[in-house]
């Protein structure tokens, strides 16, 4: 990473109910129709308050890839690369290292799930107790990818976001 990196970390939206006869693997488990609904609206909310980022990483579970597509539809975001670092029960320092490798421009976007977003952000500014609730969107303003090397610019929860719609 060079310079600044404005980085934005996004929950994927509500999503289905665990049901390991629906989905024997969790990874397959997609987007309720409301939750993609409501989201489409968040999304369009978040293109009016933010310039799509450079780049979109993703973890590639069907709910969190979904809601990188949604984003792309509906904010006019690139479309998303996967990021096996950010699948669920991955470690938030996982992330960081792997994140080292990427070259993102000035902006990325990395969407994908609880409770390792919410580390990841604690890491990065240093600790914080921070929850993501399902489709929020954190925005981080990071001169490294190290603990400490971001400062926390805002959190906004998706009803702000379809509020947020002009």
């Amino acid at each position: 990473m060079r310079g600044r990196l404005d980085i934005l970390i996004v929950r994927h939206a509500i999503a289905e109910e665990q049901d390991p006869i629906r989905w024997p693997d969790d990874a397959d488990r997609p987007l309720t129709l409301e939750g993609e609904v409501a989201y489409r609206k968040a999304a369009r909310g978040l293109a009016d308050l933010i310039d799509p980022p450079a780049t979109v990483l993703s973890s590639p579970f069907a709910r969190a890839w979904r809601t990188a597509e949604v984003l792309q539809e509906e904010a006019g975001w690139p479309k998303p690369e996967p990021f096996k670092a950010l699948e669920a029960d991955r470690d938030a320092q996982g992330v960081l290292d792997q994140l080292a490798d990427v070259d993102g421009g000035p902006s990325i976007a990395l969407i994908g799930h609880e409770p390792m977003l919410s580390e990841l952000i604690g890491l990065l500014v240093g600790g914080a107790n921070i929850e993501l609730k399902k489709g929020a969107v954190a925005r981080l303003d990071a001169h490294a990818l190290t603990r400490g090397g971001a400062t926390l610019r805002w959190l906004l929860p998706p009803k702000v976001l379809r509020a947020a719609r002009r």
